[in-house]
């Protein structure tokens, strides 16, 4: 574990966590991308558990963070770029309550700049339909099986070909011309 007085915990769910690793991943500041699942009842919950939608646990990314070198805001801007935030019943290819998306904060500042940023992309007109991206306080979070972390580095053609990340590759190249 990653500790410090500048060290901050992000947690976000974007459908696949598979394609929510890489976009952060790649940013100075950013210390730590893991797969995993929150949100649920269930303690310590499988991917088989979870992928059955009746587990009630999201699958996201905790990213843990330098917020001297990378604000909150900079990564809720990266996030809502690499996902539908008009879709409530899962992202892409992936449907379910477990691929649906949520911004799980763990103090008041990050759930304020939260509440702040949805509204901003919600005025922004981007979008026809409403951002419904639920705001939510942040549970415990699981680990996803070691198979699944950094999966697109570990699996390249995989991931690639995968129809999810197809779809969510032409959603962003058609809402987004310029991405953080």
């Amino acid at each position: 574990m990653i500790k410090g007085k500048n060290i901050k915990t992000a947690i976000l769910a974007g459908g696949c966590f598979w394609c929510m690793v890489m976009p952060f991943d790649e940013y100075a500041g950013v210390l730590e991308v893991t797969s995993g699942y929150t949100g649920g009842q269930l303690k310590n919950p499988k991917y088989e558990e979870v992928k059955t939608q009746r587990s009630g646990h999201l699958e996201a990314v905790k990213i843990v963070y330098d917020e001297n070198v990378i604000s909150f805001q900079t990564l809720l801007d990266i996030y809502w770029q690499q996902i539908d935030p008009t879709d409530d019943r899962g992202q892409f290819s992936d449907r379910g309550e477990s691929y649906r998306t949520a911004i799980f904060f763990t103090d008041q500042e990050q759930k304020e700049i939260a509440q702040a940023s949805k509204e901003k992309l919600a005025q922004s007109g981007k979008f026809d339909q409403p951002i419904v991206t639920r705001i939510l306080e942040a549970q415990e979070f699981y680990l996803a099986e070691d198979y699944h972390q950094d999966f697109a580095r570990k699996e390249p053609e995989r991931y690639a070909s995968d129809d999810s990340v197809q779809k969510r590759k032409s959603f962003i190249k058609e809402h987004w011309s310029k991405l953080v």
